[in-house]
């Protein structure tokens, strides 16, 4: 009975020093001082929109840099939320190193569509469904022209390109979509001198996938610039109309 006592005894004791010990070493003193900042900025092979030089900016502007500061003064939910707020980040995480850093991971907007409307709006619809500013180099990414309020943008035209961005083929054959003032839409292809007219924004997976066998069976047969406009606004029916001699 003492011996388990004895033994109980010391491995609390033993835990009790290992617990202290791992505090002790991952604790950093408050009056250290910041020895300066790891950053890391996702998507910069694809997108350039943030550079690490663009985080320093933004964390200066804000008063928030935080190298030379001590450590106990440093708040990364601070930071986080000042770089939340840039309207090219979608998502910011910040935390203290071992080595008496700041880490800073940065998170990019995606472009997924830009749109220019007739009422002047020129922005894009980010991979979120989130209206993103237009800043410096364009992005490849397919445009939509026409009459297009920002609601009918990010509900419709947004489900639409997510759909388009899925589809390998569909991503890399359509380059503009035209909104009409009925709220209809006119697709131009890259590929193929015609118009596809999908008419109303609805059911557009199956219109899809009856237009690629089309293009597939028909297309690569007669040629590719054989019509000036094929309409998949109807079910079950491909209306394609010749060109004028």
């Amino acid at each position: 009975m003492i011996k388990r006592i004895f033994i109980l005894c010391l491995s609390i004791l033993v835990i009790g020093y290992l617990v202290v010990a791992i505090t002790t070493m991952n604790r950093k003193p408050d009056n250290e001082v910041c020895k300066g900042m790891e950053l890391t900025v996702k998507d910069s092979v694809d997108y350039g929109y943030i550079t690490p030089n663009g985080i320093r900016n933004i964390l200066k502007n804000s008063k928030l840099y935080p190298e030379g500061k001590r450590l106990g003064d440093i708040n990364v939910r601070a930071l986080e939320k000042a770089l939340d707020n840039h309207p090219f980040i979608s998502e910011a995480e910040c935390y203290l190193t071992s080595g008496g850093k700041v880490h800073v991971e940065v998170y990019q907007r995606i472009p997924l569509l830009r749109i220019m409307s007739s009422n002047g709006d020129d922005y894009y619809i980010d991979h979120k469904g989130k209206i993103m500013p237009v800043q410096g180099t364009s992005v490849h990414v397919a445009v939509a022209t026409g009459f297009i309020d920002r609601k009918f943008a990010r509900k419709e035209l947004y489900e639409l390109a997510l759909y388009l961005q899925t589809d390998p083929f569909w991503k890399s054959q359509i380059e503009q979509i035209n909104v009409t003032s009925k709220k209809e839409l006119e697709l131009v292809p890259r590929v193929g001198d015609h118009l596809i007219f999908l008419g109303k924004g609805e059911n557009y997976q199956e219109k899809f996938r009856r237009l690629k066998i089309f293009y597939n069976e028909a297309l690569n047969r007669v040629g590719w610039n054989k019509y000036e406009r094929i309409s998949i606004e109807f079910n079950n029916q491909i209306i394609c109309t010749k060109k004028e001699k």
